[in-house]
């Protein structure tokens, strides 16, 4: 399969969708030159640094056949109710791997809720770029059977020459004074699909994309997208088998005030993610 089918398919890394962002008229943000209404070709690099994380997940997984993750393979998943998002109260995981994900959840429904929430973050996270971080995420969520096909897919795309394109050096690291953002916030989470050692999860998510710093020609903006797992109990833990994405659902944009490339960069360096819970 190739990358242009895949694009197609999975809808692309979080911060890809077309979501319109609001700039206010004037000012002096170093983002760049206000304007309004959705980007047109400074969104160009930014849909280069999404699509492809989702894109090599797929292809690693492209030979899986024609199954479609997001449907049920049964009557037995009906629509959430009105409290489905409510917090069980329960203690989501045990512990965290030396890789910083979080890990040990529990054997049932509620548990496989959980780790896609969690591997939904880490997936789509700036950590993923780097060469030395990539490893130890690959081989923490993933599904041992797919760990080798997948690591050597991610190396060969996000090379040194992937990495200069998107801003980065060698090593996934943003220039001194500028932050590249990406981070994704789990809105819900719905199962689909249950049979006590697989299941399929469809995560609502939001997130922030972009390089922070006076050079940037691609501020940080926000996506909404869904994220669709495949889990596989392996080792005592759920484990990611395939994972794709879709755009939305996506509300009204507000008339938030738009932060200046500083405030971002703080407001990523200070304010700590979450271990979600279903």
């Amino acid at each position: 399969m190739s990358l242009g089918d895949e694009r197609e398919a999975s809808g692309g890394y979080g911060g890809t969708g077309q979501t319109r962002t609001r700039l206010p008229d004037t000012g002096s943000d170093p983002y760049g030159t206000p304007r309004r209404g959705p980007r047109s070709s400074s969104r160009s690099l930014v849909t280069v640094v999404g699509v492809v994380v989702l894109l090599i997940a797929a292809i690693a997984f492209a030979n899986r056949g024609d199954d479609d993750p997001s449907s049920p393979t049964d009557g037995s998943a009906a629509k959430p109710g009105a409290t489905a998002t409510a917090p069980s109260g329960q203690r989501p995981v045990r512990s965290k791997s030396a890789a910083g994900v979080p890990s040990g959840f529990a054997q049932d429904q509620q548990g496989a809720e959980s780790a896609a929430a969690n591997y939904a973050v880490v997936l789509v996270s700036a950590d993923i770029l780097k060469p030395a971080r990539r490893p130890e995420i690959v081989r923490q969520v993933f599904d041992p059977a797919r760990v080798a096909a997948l690591e050597n897919n991610l190396d060969r795309v996000y090379d040194k020459a992937f990495l200069d394109k998107v801003g980065l050096d060698e090593n996934g690291d943003a220039p001194k004074g500028s932050t590249y953002v990406s981070r994704t916030m789990p809105v819900g989470t719905k199962v689909t699909d249950f049979s006590g050692s697989t299941a399929t999860v469809e995560v609502w998510c939001t997130g922030v994309y972009g390089m922070t710093g006076e050079t940037s020609q691609n501020p940080v903006t926000s996506d909404w997208f869904t994220m669709t797992l495949q889990l596989r109990w392996t080792d005592g833990d759920w484990k990611v088998d395939s994972f794709s994405q879709k755009e939305g659902p996506a509300p009204v944009n507000g008339d938030n005030k738009v932060s200046t490339s500083d405030d971002i960069s703080k407001a990523v360096e200070e304010f700590g993610g979450f271990t979600y819970a279903r």
